[in-house]
């Protein structure tokens, strides 16, 4: 079912609350920039208790619509400017020219805001997994990452040029694990060093969102 069926179950008041909660629900799964569950927490934070109370879960559906429909424009954006390169002969795109169409790298019209949310949110239940097994190959890359995400908290995003170095520096070396068995773990990783960035380094509009090459867009569904 689509985005949009989903959306019209969530504002349907002849349904039962708890459908169109899981109407909602569905919907995020759909559109999920920040990752599902750290996006619902985010919803609930800025709209309310989006399970009990009507008036919250249409204000999170429209929090959710309008960043969907700002993701949208920046696609759109992107491909006519695709096109113009092509016909002036540049038939492939630069390295940092990621396409917004991968999937949103950050929540359109917050993209601080909810970055520092996905953080809080990380930091606050999911650190310890960050941090995995003392002793493994990743230990040091993750504890580095972890004491980035507590430096980007404290300073609401405005990170130190010593700390975006090791940003950058973290990024280039996360890259496809050799062993199979930490895939899981640097993508997690990588989610919050992009998050990390996002914070950091907001995209404006227009033409936000086309991708930022430090830390290449994984799919979230955490």
């Amino acid at each position: 079912m689509s985005f949009g069926n989903f959306a019209r179950k969530a504002r349907d008041p002849s349904l039962p609350h708890r459908r169109r909660a899981s109407a909602l629900g569905s919907c995020v799964q759909l559109y999920r920039p920040i990752g599902y569950h750290p996006t619902l927490d985010y919803l609930n934070a800025k709209a309310g208790p989006l399970l009990r109370d009507e008036g919250a879960l249409l204000r999170a559906l429209e929090l959710l619509e309008a960043s969907r429909a700002l993701w949208h424009e920046d696609v759109r954006r992107y491909d006519a400017r695709r096109r113009a390169a092509k016909r002036r002969g540049r038939r492939v795109p630069r390295p940092a020219e990621v396409s917004p169409a991968a999937g949103p790298a950050h929540w359109y019209g917050a993209p601080r805001e909810a970055a520092l949310h996905a953080l809080r949110f990380w930091r606050r239940g999911r650190s310890a997994r960050l941090l995995g097994a003392a002793g493994t190959p990743l230990a040091g890359d993750a504890h580095a990452t972890v004491r980035l995400l507590d430096a980007t908290l404290a300073a609401e995003g405005r990170l130190a040029p010593a700390d975006l170095a090791e940003l950058a520096v973290l990024a280039e070396r996360l890259g496809d694990p050799a062993d199979p068995a930490e895939y899981q773990r640097v993508r997690e990783l990588r989610t919050v060093l992009r998050h990390i960035r996002t914070a950091a380094d907001p995209p404006e509009w227009p033409g936000a969102g086309s991708g930022q090459a430090e830390v290449p867009y994984m799919t979230s569904t955490a």
